[in-house]
C-alpha cells in the first residue's frame, strides 16, 4: 500500500528573487510527491512492471499561498476517477505547521505503451490506493458516469443526506454517527469532497439523477431525503421525478423559489471569482455569510472546518453547482402537494443566505409540515448545533417508521 501523504522541505534554490516557491519548482514537487508515493509503496517501477507508462493528458494547478524557504509541506493524493486508459490523481499541498491549503492540482493520465498507444490502465492501480484514497467509512461508488464518494453506516430503513455548496459529507458528521436503526447515506455530490469533478454535466436534474442511481445500487427503494442548502433543491428534483422513492423530507436551511435575476447575476459573479481566485477566494467571501456571528465567535475551529470544506472544493464543481443553482427551476408550486409526505423544515434564526421567514412561508404551505426554527444558528444548522438537528431528525424518523 502506498503512504497517504508526503512531506516535502521548500529549499532556497526552488525560490525565486522574492524568496517564493517557484511554480515550476511547486509543479516540481507535486511529481516528486507522486514519485516518492510510489517508492514508498509498490516502487518506482510500478507502472514499468505493468507495461503501461502514465502520460500526463491534463493538468490544472491552483496555487492558494506563498510558501517559503524552509516550509515543510504535505502532499496528499486521491485516485478521484479511474476509466479504461485513463485516471485522474488530485492532490493537494498543506503548510504542516499551520495546516494551511497551499496549492492544489488535479491531473488526467492516459496509460500508453513504449509506442505511445494508449493501453488499459493497471488494475493494481485501483488496489494500490484503495485502501487509503477515502477515510473512515467512505466508499467510491460508479453513478451515471462519475465516481461518488459515499460514507454509508447502519442498518434498517434509509436516510439520504445531501450537503450544500460548496461542502461535503463531514457536514452530516453528527447525524451519521447517531442515527441508529437506519441506514444512513451520505454523498460528496458531484464536483464536491472526494467525488469526481468532471468539466461539464451538472444540473439539478443531473444531481437528483446521481443520487436515484445511488440508491438502486445500494439497493434501497425507499429513503427519507434530507437535505440542506443546495442539497434542498436536489430533495425537490428527486420528489419530481421519483416521488414514489421519497419516504419523508427534511429541508434544512433551504427554499423552494428560484433565482431571482439579481440572484442569477449573483451567481455569475461568483463563476467570475471562482475562475479566478479558485475554491480560496469563494470561501473567504461566503464564510462570514454562512455561520452565525455567535457560532464565528464561539468555535473558530468549526469556522476552519467550514474555511477547508470549501477550500477542497474543485473549481470544476464550484462552476457546476454555480450553473445548477442559477439555472434550478421554481420549487414552489410543488409544495401544495406534498401533504401525503411527512415534511420537517429546520430554519436558523441567524441564517442571512435563507431567512427564517422563508422557511416559515415553505412550512406554511406544506399541508401537515413542522417548523424548527433554531435561535443563534446561520446557514449550516447541522453543523452549527449538531446535537439540536440529530435530535429533531430522530424524533421525526421515529414518527415516520410509526407511520410506516
Amino acid at each position: 500500500m502506498a503512504p497517504s501523504e508526503i512531506d516535502l522541505t521548500v529549499y532556497p534554490d526552488e525560490c525565486d528573487a522574492y524568496g517564493h516557491l517557484n511554480q515550476a519548482a511547486f509543479l516540481a514537487l507535486f511529481e516528486r510527491a507522486r514519485w516518492e508515493m510510489l517508492a514508498r509503496g509498490p516502487g518506482m517501477d510500478f507502472f514499468t512492471r505493468q507495461g503501461a507508462w502514465p502520460a500526463v493528458r491534463k493538468s490544472v494547478v491552483e496555487y492558494h499561498a506563498p510558501a517559503f524557504p524552509g516550509d515543510v509541506l504535505r502532499f496528499s493524493q486521491v485516485l478521484v476517477h479511474l476509466g479504461r486508459t485513463s485516471f485522474t490523481l488530485r492532490q493537494t499541498a498543506r503548510r504542516v505547521r499551520d495546516d494551511v491549503l497551499m496549492a492544489t492540482a488535479e491531473l488526467v493520465f492516459v496509460c500508453v505503451d513504449q509506442q505511445g498507444a494508449p493501453v488499459p490502465v493497471p488494475e493494481s492501480l485501483q488496489q494500490m490506493m484503495a485502501d487509503r484514497q477515502l477515510p473512515g467509512n467512505l466508499r467510491r461508488i460508479a453513478v451515471n458516469g462519475v465516481n461518488l464518494a459515499v460514507d454509508v453506516r447502519g442498518d434498517g430503513p434509509a436516510i439520504l443526506f445531501i450537503h450544500g455548496y460548496p461542502l461535503d459529507h463531514t457536514l452530516w458528521e453528527h447525524q451519521l454517527a447517531h442515527l441508529d436503526g437506519w441506514t444512513r447515506i451520505a454523498p460528496d455530490l458531484r464536483g464536491m469532497g472526494q467525488s469526481d469533478a468532471p468539466d461539464l454535466g451538472y444540473s439539478m436534474a443531473t444531481y437528483a439523477e446521481d443520487l436515484l442511481a445511488l440508491l438502486n445500487t445500494l439497493g434501497v427503494d425507499r429513503a427519507v431525503v434530507c437535505g440542506v442548502s443546495m442539497g434542498g433543491y436536489v430533495v425537490f428534483e428527486m420528489v419530481r421525478r421519483a416521488r414514489e422513492r421519497i419516504r419523508g423530507l427534511v429541508l434544512i436551511n433551504t427554499r423552494a423559489e428560484p433565482d431571482t435575476a439579481e440572484g442569477r447575476r449573483a451567481r455569475d459573479t461568483a463563476a467570475a471569482q471562482a475562475r479566478e481566485g479558485g475554491a480560496e477566494s469563494i470561501a473567504s467571501a461566503m464564510l462570514p455569510r454562512l455561520l452565525s456571528k455567535s457560532t464565528r465567535s464561539e468555535h473558530p475551529e468549526l469556522t476552519e472546518q467550514v474555511r477547508r470544506m470549501m477550500e477542497g472544493t474543485p473549481v470544476a464543481g464550484i462552476l457546476g453547482a454555480l450553473g445548477a443553482m442559477r439555472d434550478r427551476p421554481d420549487s414552489g408550486p410543488l409544495l401544495p402537494s406534498l401533504g401525503d409526505v411527512p415534511t420537517l423544515v429546520i430554519a436558523g434564526e441567524e441564517d442571512q443566505i435563507t431567512p427564517r421567514d422563508r422557511a416559515q412561508a415553505m412550512a406554511d404551505t406544506v399541508p401537515g409540515a413542522r417548523l424548527a426554527a433554531l435561535p443563534g444558528v446561520g446557514h449550516l444548522a447541522p453543523t452549527e448545533r449538531p446535537e439540536t438537528v440529530t435530535a429533531l431528525l430522530a424524533d421525526f424518523l421515529a414518527a415516520v417508521g410509526r407511520a410506516g
